[in-house]
């Protein structure tokens, strides 16, 4: 028995004297270096300032943040997520927590005598591109927004592509190509081409008429999507760090592996309305599907020019739908400035271009696509009462997937195994569980929607208009969002 407490007394003094060892070295490292004035000041305990720092954003997640408090989404916001992918009941007892007197807050308006259950609101498939030899019956008003392999792990688009096809929802490629991936859930598929024109690009990084044939050719394929610019960094390229430049994803966007891919900040070949107008029109002739773009609005006076362009060249030429995206858009990493105060937000964007788009007839024509931080049913709900024909998401999948807003998209650390491609981290993501999960939280968005048409007494969700909903103003008074963006055709 002595023998045992003599060795563990050698033990306890070997680890204190390793210890002090480190802290002498810590010590001396920290006093004589010169780029941290805190650690050369206070040598050791410093070190602790940088730890605080790290683990702060996650201390407040858990223990101090209040449900609606975070941001770029709160717990509230999370929460209804993850309940609805895992098949969970969305309902909640006593009373709200969100405070209805902030600025903006939605407030839907409830209808005398609405139908009754048997006249249950249904939202209804809507074609796209109806001049095109191909045109797409979207059949879902809630869709998966452009994220692509590359900012997204293998099994993250895996499970994606299965959910999306399960729930009958399209999922866009985001800028990156087409992978084996994208397809294997057989559902419907937007192929996105961004600046770069990853997929469909020549060896020079031309569009590429041949290549263009070869997206078309897999029927899941069902429209083409130019991306002029996203949210989060609106005139800046795709950012794609070396870190993620695996062989196989080199190989798919026909680039380098191992170095940082970096987008042109915009189309070279695209100078004007008329050359987009005509990049538009090339593709949907070679692919015979429909085309649209996306952009992000800074001022809604170009875009009178572009409806303009439209009207005198003729609506054969018109683009089949344009994704409007927020300025609070997210994106795997993007400059900070252009993240916090470039673009317009997608509550004052969509209202402005449904108007135009309204304004010059285009209406049936021209399909609008909402995105930008719209996660949540009365969310969908908001954009649909704007103007829009349909809403896609990214972060609201993310969050399906299991994301925890960890904050690490850029740096292949993502513990859930959704953005990175460190194959240890990916193990936690499975595809074949996580892709039910996907599909939940997709039909979870769309029954509650009809939820809220019902509610408001329309029989489809795309027939609530800005007479259904009211916005809180500053003094703490609603009114009808008709009266602040007085819309241009009647309601339905």
């Amino acid at each position: 028995m002595f023998w045992a407490v003599e060795i563990l007394a050698q033990v306890l003094i070997f680890m204190v004297g390793a210890a002090l060892a480190v802290v002498v070295v810590l010590f001396f490292i920290d006093r004589f270096q010169t780029h941290d004035a805190i650690r050369r000041n206070y040598p050791v305990i410093g070190r602790f300032r940088t730890l605080f720092t790290n683990l702060g954003e996650f201390f407040r997640q858990y223990f101090f943040a209040m449900d609606r408090e975070e941001l770029p989404f709160n717990r509230a916001q999370r929460d209804w997520v993850e309940r609805a992918a895992s098949g969970h009941g969305n309902t909640v007892a006593f009373g709200s927590t969100r405070n209805l007197g902030i600025t903006g807050t939605p407030i839907f308006v409830n209808a005398a005598f609405p139908p009754v259950s048997d006249q249950y609101a249904q939202s209804v498939p809507l074609v796209i591109g109806p001049t095109a030899r191909q045109p797409f019956e979207a059949k879902s008003i809630f869709n998966l927004s452009g994220m692509s392999f590359g900012a997204l792990s293998r099994p993250a688009v895996e499970a994606l592509s299965l959910g999306a096809a399960k729930a009958g929802i399209w999922m866009n490629t985001g800028e990156g190509g087409l992978s084996k991936y994208h397809l294997r859930g057989g559902g419907d598929i937007v192929f996105q081409i961004g600046t770069a024109k990853y997929g469909v690009r020549n060896t020079e990084g031309d569009l590429s008429d041949e290549k263009l044939r070869e997206i078309a050719a897999h029927p899941e394929v069902k429209m083409f999507e130019l991306k002029l610019a996203q949210g989060a960094k609106p005139g800046k390229g795709g950012i794609l760090p070396a870190a993620k430049v695996s062989a196989e994803i080199a190989a798919i966007r026909g680039i380098t592996e191992g170095v940082a891919s970096i987008s042109p900040n915009r189309h070279l070949e695209i100078d004007d309305w008329d050359d987009l107008l005509d990049v538009i029109e090339h593709i949907r002739e070679v692919t015979g599907k429909p085309v649209g773009f996306k952009t992000v609005i800074g001022s809604i006076d170009p875009f009178d020019e572009l409806f303009q362009r439209i009207v005198a060249r003729g609506s054969d030429d018109a683009p089949d739908f344009i994704t409007v995206d927020g300025g609070e858009g997210g994106t795997g990493a993007a400059p900070m400035p252009l993240i916090d105060l470039v673009g317009m937000p997608i509550r004052e964007a969509l209202p402005l271009v449904a108007d135009l788009r309204d304004r010059y007839g285009l209406h049936e024509r021209i399909r609008l696509v909402a995105s930008g931080k719209l996660v949540n049913p009365g969310d969908v709900a908001w954009a649909l009462c704007a103007g829009a024909d349909f809403v896609t998401s990214a972060r609201g999948f993310m969050f399906s997937l299991g994301c925890i807003q960890a904050l690490k998209c850029n740096r292949n650390t993502c513990p859930t195994g959704i953005t990175t491609h460190d194959r240890r981290l990916q193990k936690g993501l499975v595809p074949e569980d996580k892709f039910e999960k996907v599909a939940r939280y997709a039909e979870g968005i769309v029954h509650e929607v009809e939820t809220i048409a019902h509610s408001v007494g329309v029989t489809e969700p795309r027939k609530m208009g800005r007479h259904h909903v009211r916005l809180v103003q500053e003094n703490g008074r609603s009114v009808p969002m008709s009266q602040i963006y007085p819309a241009i055709r009647p309601p339905a």
